[in-house]
């Protein structure tokens, strides 16, 4: 069932994990993607043939999701191509592997700007597009959002809790234009930025404590096009947890 046909959506950190699998899905579902990344071309360019042999069209953009003018010349091409917009995925994150004696202010910045900022600024920018027309946005934030990370990562995941704050608060300011705001939870997803983060034995230990075992990108995609889709017409403010049966508590 193609529900997104005629969408156009955006998705941050497209080029490759997560965000990739998320920006195949809105393509299977009918949507046209704007694939953003920052450094890796030639895996975006990947992304955007396999997005074209679905039958959709695609747009290639590099930006630097923290910098606000980077930001603003994003939004200003995608009106340009497809002079709307009405997805947008936050999903462009990174983290270090680092505990908090390891991390100095500088680390601490650049993974707040990365990872929180940058969903400021693509909502800020999003909702003024999407304002008289409706849309939908999606910010992916982690398991760690709730349960506090295992090994260290202080700055993800306080990026990844901030963005479940940013979201119930931008669900209630956009209710009014019929812009309807969620978060998506990942628990232990496969891919490379995991194994980089935690190495493959790290893995091994995550992924025994989750009883469904490693997730995929595409199970994150897949619950992104249900919020996005008709499913999600009357759900706002809320995260939806795809972890695998991991316990909150």
């Amino acid at each position: 069932m193609l529900e997104l046909t005629g969408k156009v959506a955006l998705v941050s950190g497209a080029s490759r994990g997560i965000g990739r699998g998320i920006a195949l899905v809105l393509a299977e579902k009918g949507a046209d993607v704007c694939i953003n990344y920052h450094s890796a071309a030639d895996e975006a360019e990947q992304v955007a043939n396999k997005v074209q042999t679905m039958g959709r069209r695609s747009l290639v953009i590099q930006a630097d999701v923290s910098m606000e003018d980077d930001v603003r010349k994003m939004f200003e091409a995608i009106k340009a191509k497809f002079g709307r917009l009405d997805i947008l995925v936050n999903n462009a994150g990174v983290s270090k592997a680092q505990d908090i004696f390891e991390t100095d202010l500088g680390d601490w910045d650049f993974i707040i700007k990365t990872n929180l900022t940058s969903c400021f600024l693509c909502c800020h920018e999003a909702m003024k597009m999407m304002s008289g027309q409706g849309g939908r946005i999606v910010n992916i934030s982690s398991v760690v959002a709730q349960q506090g990370a295992l090994h260290g990562h202080v700055h993800y995941a306080a990026t990844k809790s901030g963005i479940l704050g940013m979201t119930k608060t931008l669900a209630r300011t956009a209710a009014p234009l019929d812009i309807i705001v969620n978060a998506v939870a990942p628990g232990i997803i496969e891919t490379e930025l995991l194994t980089r983060t935690h190495g493959e034995d790290g893995v091994q230990k995550l992924s025994d404590g989750v009883p469904l075992g490693l997730g995929t990108p595409r199970d994150i995609g897949l619950a992104v096009a249900f919020l996005c889709g008709e499913g999600g017409r009357y759900i706002t403010g809320t995260t939806i947890n795809v972890n695998g049966g991991m316990r909150m508590d």
